[in-house]
């Protein structure tokens, strides 16, 4: 009998926490839907001051529901050379604060209402056409899944009343805060998830099996292990993301180290709370986890120099700050001199023509070696030429409106033309990424012979760009015609190769899923001809 109770004891509470760990994740999922996927962007833009970085990393973090994995989206821009170290420090802040908000939600103690919760969600997603109407459905699903969740894995804790090993554990925890804190991190480690530990220790607390006085030691470690997907997310990383990522460790490490020497007083704070407010116990675990958060928050948000400095000293080395953001656009000189605005601008478009043809590089060193790295860095490079391409259009457009020239003008014209150019071969080399990760996934092979020619075709495509953006530099008409004779090159290679492809297929020495691969990589790459020739024929055209 007892082994049965303890079987039931088990799945209900690893069948709960996994229901419960599902609901948030699909709930934050169809909440990033509804807000329209922009969440790096936003991270991106408004992250100017450490203090607005905290605001962004409680926007996004409410959001997605997770801030594990705002802190990784965090790291990667860090990373990916869009955001700073000291920007990455206000963001972690603040999604330290936007997780508390998950804590509340389960304090509003609504179990017995989850499973007509999940039905309207699975009405929502399964019986609509709207989009909308979908994502919504994922948002009441996943909310009522995390609460059956909860519900699942209180029941299975009942029993441990009746374990002495367990009461015993409490009572060690109330005695020795810093086993509470190890406990907590270490189930959170585990688990990958602070907000799912915070939801067990509410139920904890709420079913009487841990008191007050052990609880908070325990809350505090949780917030500790939270900490290691953003270690995971880093490992490999630039300096910069283990940096980012070593500040989230240090920050709630300081935290916990200020709230366990000023433990008794938290704990009196918190008693008043709950006995003023009349609080639920699972509210009051909620508001213990908001008031630690966002004073630790508080508290060192005046020292961002500070753990910049700190981390820099712990993990040396030089790395690439910000790398891909905008460095020519000053605004200053669109009022005072348009002329050398113009000159900026034109700086930043050769910029965002590097990368194009970096991302052309890394793009077909993938398709050589399968290599995920190269896939990596070449997404990378595309979302920089996407963000140039909204910061330059801004800065031209603005730039419109100052009295120009008419030569001016016109080379105001041929940059706004060329950063759609630029961009458009971004999509290109992003497409063929894309074909090459439906190559890998379905084990597609290419022929060796085919495999030469994709080469082939890459090799002058890169050089007809390289050139574009040279005669481009230089205003050079000589450069420009033979980037037009060399696009007449790709146009033949490609009819060419088209031909190859049939007479392969009609040996039976090539598959179909190859040929739809192979096909569309030379189109991808025929296309990207076409946009390298309208920057030179642009310059040609330019008196």
């Amino acid at each position: 009998m007892v082994e049965l109770n303890v079987q039931q004891m088990l799945f209900e509470f690893l069948g709960g926490l996994g229901i419960f760990l599902y609901g948030i994740k699909f709930m934050g999922d169809g909440l990033q839907k509804s807000a329209g996927d922009r969440l790096r962007d936003l991270l991106d833009r408004f992250t100017t001051n450490p203090l607005m970085g905290v605001l962004a990393g409680i926007l996004v973090t409410i959001l997605i529901q997770s801030s594990s994995a705002t802190t990784v989206i965090t790291v990667g821009l860090v990373s990916a050379g869009f955001m700073t170290l000291r920007q990455a420090i206000g963001v972690i802040m603040g999604a330290n604060i936007g997780t508390t908000v998950t804590a509340f939600i389960i304090g509003i103690d609504i179990g017995e209402y989850a499973l007509p919760i999940i039905a309207l969600g699975s009405i929502l997603l399964f019986f609509f056409k709207n989009k909308k109407v979908n994502n919504f459905g994922q948002i009441v699903f996943g909310f009522g899944a995390l609460f059956y969740g909860l519900e699942l894995m209180s029941g299975g804790m009942k029993p441990l009343r009746s374990l002495e090993a367990f009461h015993d554990l409490t009572v060690s925890m109330s005695s020795n805060p810093i086993l509470g804190v190890v406990v907590g991190t270490v189930f959170t480690v585990i688990v990958q998830s602070s907000s799912a530990t915070i939801g067990i220790l509410q139920g904890l607390f709420s079913e009487e099996l841990i008191n007050l006085d052990a609880a908070l030691p325990v809350l505090f470690g949780d917030n500790i292990g939270t900490t290691i997907t953003a270690v995971l997310a880093a490992i490999g990383a630039s300096v910069a993301a283990r940096r980012a990522a070593a500040v989230h460790v240090l920050f709630n490490l300081i935290g916990t180290t200020i709230f366990l020497i000023l433990l008794k007083p938290f704990t009196l704070l918190i008693e008043t709370l709950q006995g003023n407010i009349d609080l639920n116990p699972e509210m009051t675990i909620a508001f213990a986890h908001g008031i630690f958060n966002s004073t630790n928050t508080l508290l060192q948000l005046p020292f961002v120099a500070a753990l910049a400095w700190i981390v820099t000293k712990l993990i040396p080395g030089e790395d690439a700050v910000a790398e891909y953001k905008a460095k020519h656009l000053d605004p200053v000189f669109i009022e005072q001199s348009p002329s050398i605005a113009l000159g900026q601008a034109k700086e930043e478009v050769l910029r965002m023509g590097t990368f194009s043809v970096r991302g052309l590089e890394e793009t077909v060193q993938y398709l050589k070696t399968g290599n995920q790295k190269h896939s990596e860095s070449a997404y990378q490079l595309e979302d920089a030429i996407n963000n140039l391409d909204r910061k330059i259009t801004d800065y031209l457009i603005k730039l419109s409106t100052s009295s120009l020239s008419a030569h001016e003008s016109a080379e105001h014209t041929v940059l706004m033309d060329t950063v759609r150019d630029i961009e458009r071969i971004g999509d290109h080399f992003e497409n063929v990424i894309e074909l090459i990760d439906y190559k890998q996934a379905n084990k597609v092979s290419i022929t060796d012979s085919a495999m030469a020619d994709l080469e082939q075709m890459f090799k002058l495509t890169i050089s007809t760009v390289k050139e574009a953006l040279q005669a481009l530099d230089h205003n050079d008409k000589i450069a420009a015609e033979h980037v037009v004779k060399k696009e007449e090159e790709i146009d033949k290679m490609e009819r060419k190769l088209r031909k190859q492809h049939i007479l392969r297929l009609n040996e039976g020495v090539c598959s179909g899923q190859a040929g739809i691969v192979y096909v569309d990589i030379v189109s991808n790459l025929e296309r990207i001809g076409d946009h390298a020739v309208n920057i030179a024929e642009a310059v040609l055209g330019e008196d």
